[in-house]
């Protein structure tokens, strides 16, 4: 996935777009996503912080850890973002809040050392114990 992506909030309060991915797309399955989202995994995809656009509305952010912000909308809640200190200049979007998320496709699993217990993917796609090249 090369192009531009556009996403919205469940009540549409807050639109954008986004582009090109700077990595393949993943699915976390840390903790932290876990309850920023109430799911199991979050699917996402990191673009350049210039290359988010906000057309409509624009998240409210939280400091979910120390260097973490997550944005989400102030008026439904959907998870839309996450940035970290530690990675400026980059910015992660969640796959569920693309117009079209059959446009990115998760490459692998990441975090599984948080993952519950019955969350065992058998997609057969790499799983890691926590960030991709660690250990």
């Amino acid at each position: 996935m090369t192009g531009l992506l556009s996403g919205r909030c469940l009540c549409g309060a807050i639109r954008y777009q986004c582009g090109p991915l700077l990595y393949p797309p993943t699915l976390c399955h840390c903790a932290s996503c876990r309850r920023a989202s109430g799911a199991h995994a979050v699917g996402w995809v990191t673009v350049a912080s210039g290359k988010l656009v906000f057309a409509a509305g624009s998240p409210r952010e939280f400091a979910s850890t120390p260097g973490v912000q997550r944005g989400f909308c102030n008026r439904c809640g959907t998870p839309l973002t996450y940035r970290s200190a530690q990675r400026p200049g980059e910015v992660d979007v969640t796959i569920g809040s693309l117009d079209e998320p059959g446009l990115a496709v998760p490459v692998d699993h990441i975090w599984m050392q948080d993952a519950s217990a019955w969350d065992r993917p058998q997609d057969g796609l790499p799983q890691y114990p926590a960030a991709r090249g660690v250990p």
